[in-house]
């Protein structure tokens, strides 16, 4: 079995070109990586959908090869990955499809694997291989300045192969994630998609209502509010500061599992409100102390 630690600098590169399609945090940090390590591809492409963004990604010389088209990005290319929202998955893969070569590997960042393997799968052609993945980690930063070499560095990277995935693009898939600092899990799609809606989505569901909650107070309080913010109000704030279009598009494409989540998550608020309501003590300490055991387990786990 192989190792999920990263390998040494100066080892052969593990793609010859690798096709970034969308540079914002997640893919301008892979193509920093890339650069920095020189292990990952000997050639690296980045494509983006506006004018400014490509031009920048030339400034920050962070890709070998800047491609306004999507079909001449990926031509040559064994190895693509979608960092673009999504939402844009569908469209993008139609782009990009007629153009891939067999022994392609497609890959993506995304955090909804359900709606990768609806939108990616159906348009593959014979021999190339579909390997989705979702590395956990991110800020609420946008954009290729926002990418940095050390995002992964420690976090894991979720692969989820479909049944009769190919082993070979699997491994190579789950190498490049080691050599980006990440520590490697498999989940099936399904389950992927549950666990991030609980300790990713909806978290992010509920900073957005509680901030547009403020906003929506009368302007005298609303001033309050943000004049006297506390630490915990804050960190609302840095959650609901991520990308609007990124986000309405998880939110869309996790739609059942969220939903489910949501309504458990209702059911326990109501819970904790009655007993604030009826005094009930004991039942309000419950819940800090499953609170503070989540959070020690986390900084046991070095995910915090």
């Amino acid at each position: 079995m192989a190792s999920d630690a990263p390998r040494a600098a100066g080892a052969t590169p593990l793609f010859d070109r690798l096709c970034l399609l969308g540079v914002g945090l997640i893919g301008s940090s892979i193509a920093r990586v890339a650069k920095q390590r020189g292990d990952v591809a000997r050639t690296i492409v980045a494509h983006a959908r506006t004018p400014a963004t490509l031009e920048r990604v030339r400034e920050l010389g962070i890709a070998d090869v800047v491609e306004a088209d999507p079909a001449k990005a990926v031509e040559g290319a064994d190895c693509v990955i979608f960092c673009v929202p999504v939402g844009a998955y569908a469209s993008v893969m139609k782009a990009v499809a007629p153009h891939l070569t067999p022994g392609t590997i497609v890959t993506d960042v995304g955090s909804t694997k359900g709606s990768v393997v609806r939108d990616l799968a159906p348009l593959l052609l014979r021999g190339v291989h579909l390997v989705p993945a979702h590395p956990m980690a991110g800020t609420e930063y946008s954009g290729p300045d926002a990418g940095f070499a050390e995002l992964f560095q420690g976090r894991y990277t979720i692969v989820t192969p479909l049944p009769g995935t190919d082993a070979e693009a699997l491994e190579k898939v789950k190498e490049l994630w080691r050599r980006c600092g990440s520590m490697i899990e498999t989940l099936d799609p399904a389950t992927h998609d549950k666990v991030v809606a609980i300790v990713s989505h909806l978290p992010h569901l509920i900073a957005f209502t509680i901030c547009s909650t403020a906003d929506d107070l009368a302007e005298e309080t609303k001033e309050a509010v943000l004049k006297f913010a506390a630490s915990g109000f804050r960190d609302f704030t840095r959650i609901a500061a991520s990308d609007p279009t990124m986000w309405r598009d998880v939110f869309l494409n996790n739609r059942e599992a969220l939903l489910e989540m949501l309504a458990r998550f209702t059911e326990d608020a109501h819970a904790l409100g009655r007993a604030v309501r009826w005094g009930q003590a004991e039942y309000i300490e419950d819940r800090i102390a499953r609170g503070r055991k989540i959070r020690r387990g986390l900084i046991e786990r070095k995910q915090a």
